[in-house]
C-alpha cells in the first residue's frame, strides 16, 4: 500500500518534470519575459559570432569613428539585402556570417532586412535576436506588409514558394531609404566564399538596372505554360530580344533606375495577369524573367552556383558546377541545415556547416540523453510495480 501511494505520486510528478523539459519552453523566448542578450541567443539556440574587423587598406569612413552611428547613407558602404523570418533564420545567419568572414573590410557592410510584419517571431524579435548574434553588425530591419502582395500572389508548384517574403525583393526600391541607390540582393540559403567587394564593384552597363549570372541556352518554354507560348502577344515579350535565364537570388541592383522605371508596377502587371490567366508555375521568379530577360548585366557564374538544394520536388543531392566558386546557393527544396539535422546531407552541405552559428542540435541531444535516462527511470518503476502486482495475483507478498 505504502508503495502504491508513493508510485501513484511520482509517476505525474516525473510527468511534469518531463512536459517542462520537453515542451517547446525555448519558444517562449522574449516574449514571455524580458532577458539579456547573452540568453536571448541561448533560448534560441545560437552562439555570437566572431567580432571582425577591418583590414588595414580599408577606407576612411563614420564606420571607424568610435561612438558614431553608422548611417545607410554613408557612400563608402556596401549595402546587402535579406529577407529575416523565423523559418529560414539559420540559413540568414550563416549566411550573413560567410559574409563577413571572407569580407576585408567587413566594417563597411550594411545589411537591409526585410521582415515579415506577422512573422511568429516578430520584426522586433528578430531585430534583437539578430544584434545578440552580430553586436558589431551595420543593419537595418525594414517591416514589409504582407497584404501588399498577398492579392497578388498565385499559387506555385511548391507551397514554400507562395510565401510572401519571397516577394519582398520587388519592393527594395520603396522600401530601402532614398539614398540608398545600389544593393546586392541574397537569399537566405547561400554562404560566400570570396569578399564580397568584388561583386559590389560589378559595373553595371547605362541601360541595365540589374546584373546577375545568366545562362542563355536555357530552355524557356520550361517556365512557361503553353497557353503563354501560344499566345502571339504574350510570347512576343521574348521575341524581342535575346532571354536569357538568371536566378533572382543573387542580384546587384540599381535602385535608382528601378525607382524611375518603376519595374516594381511592370512586376506586379505580370503578377496579375499571372492571378487571371496563369502562364507559369512557379513563384516569384517568371515575374523577373518577363521584365528583364535578355537585359541583365552578366556576372561571372562564380557568383551563384544555385540548385544546390536539388529541384523543387525530391530536393535531391547535386554537384557544382564547372569552374570557380564565390557563392553556394542552396536554391531548390533541400536546405542544408535541414538535411544535416536529419542525418541526411548531401556531400557539399558540408560546406555550409562552417557558417552555421545554430547550437540548438546539441541542445537537442543533451535534451535527448536526458529523456532517455528519466524513461529508464519509469520503465524500470513500471516493471517493478508489474511484478510486484503480478506476485500479489498469485498470492506473494508487496514488499
Amino acid at each position: 500500500m505504502i508503495f502504491s501511494t508513493i508510485f501513484s505520486k511520482l509517476i505525474p510528478a516525473v510527468g511534469f518534470f518531463l512536459l517542462l523539459l520537453y515542451s517547446p519552453f525555448m519558444c517562449f523566448g522574449i516574449r514571455c519575459f524580458p532577458t539579456t542578450c547573452q540568453s536571448l541567443i541561448r533560448s534560441f539556440g545560437f552562439s555570437e559570432a566572431p567580432n571582425y574587423h577591418n583590414g588595414i587598406n580599408c577606407p576612411t569612413s563614420m564606420t571607424s569613428s568610435p561612438g558614431r552611428k553608422v548611417t545607410s547613407c554613408d557612400p563608402s558602404l556596401v549595402h546587402v539585402a535579406m529577407t529575416l523570418d523565423s523559418e529560414y533564420l539559420r540559413g540568414s545567419t550563416a549566411a550573413v556570417h560567410s559574409i563577413l568572414r571572407h569580407s576585408y573590410c567587413p566594417e563597411q557592410l550594411f545589411f537591409h532586412f526585410i521582415a515579415a510584419e506577422l512573422d511568429p517571431s516578430s520584426p522586433r524579435v528578430l531585430t534583437r535576436l539578430v544584434r545578440s548574434i552580430f553586436p558589431s553588425l551595420n543593419f537595418k530591419v525594414y517591416i514589409f506588409r504582407e497584404d501588399t502582395v498577398l492579392n497578388l500572389i498565385s499559387s506555385s508548384i511548391r507551397s514554400a514558394l507562395e510565401n510572401p517574403l519571397n516577394y519582398a525583393r520587388n519592393y527594395l526600391g520603396d522600401m530601402l531609404d532614398p539614398c540608398v541607390n545600389r544593393v546586392i540582393y541574397l537569399d537566405s540559403d547561400l554562404v560566400l566564399v570570396d569578399d564580397i567587394l568584388k561583386l559590389w564593384q560589378v559595373k553595371l552597363s547605362q541601360e541595365r538596372v540589374i546584373g546577375a549570372p545568366i545562362y542563355c541556352h536555357t530552355n524557356l518554354t520550361k517556365y512557361f505554360k503553353d497557353n503563354f507560348w501560344s499566345d502571339p502577344v504574350l510570347s512576343r515579350v521574348f521575341r524581342s530580344n535575346n532571354p536569357c535565364y538568371f536566378n533572382t537570388g543573387v542580384m546587384v541592383m540599381d535602385l535608382e533606375k528601378w525607382r524611375e522605371g518603376n519595374y516594381r508596377k511592370n512586376i506586379e502587371n505580370w503578377m496579375k495577369l499571372q492571378r487571371k490567366n496563369r502562364i507559369y508555375e512557379l513563384g516569384s521568379l517568371p515575374p523577373f524573367l518577363l521584365v528583364f530577360g535578355g537585359n541583365v548585366e552578366p556576372i561571372d557564374h562564380r557568383w551563384n552556383q544555385h540548385g544546390l538544394g536539388g529541384d523543387n520536388v525530391a530536393g535531391s543531392c547535386r554537384s557544382l558546377h564547372p569552374g570557380p566558386v564565390s557563392l553556394l546557393h542552396w536554391s531548390g527544396k533541400g536546405k542544408p541545415w535541414v538535411r544535416i539535422d536529419e542525418k541526411r546531407p548531401c556531400p557539399l552541405d558540408h560546406l555550409w556547416e562552417p557558417y552555421d552559428l545554430y547550437k540548438g542540435r546539441v541542445l537537442r541531444v543533451q535534451h535527448q540523453q536526458r529523456r532517455g535516462q528519466q524513461l529508464e527511470k519509469i520503465d524500470s518503476l513500471i516493471d517493478f510495480r508489474c511484478v510486484q502486482m503480478k506476485r500479489k495475483k498469485e498470492g506473494g507478498l508487496i514488499v
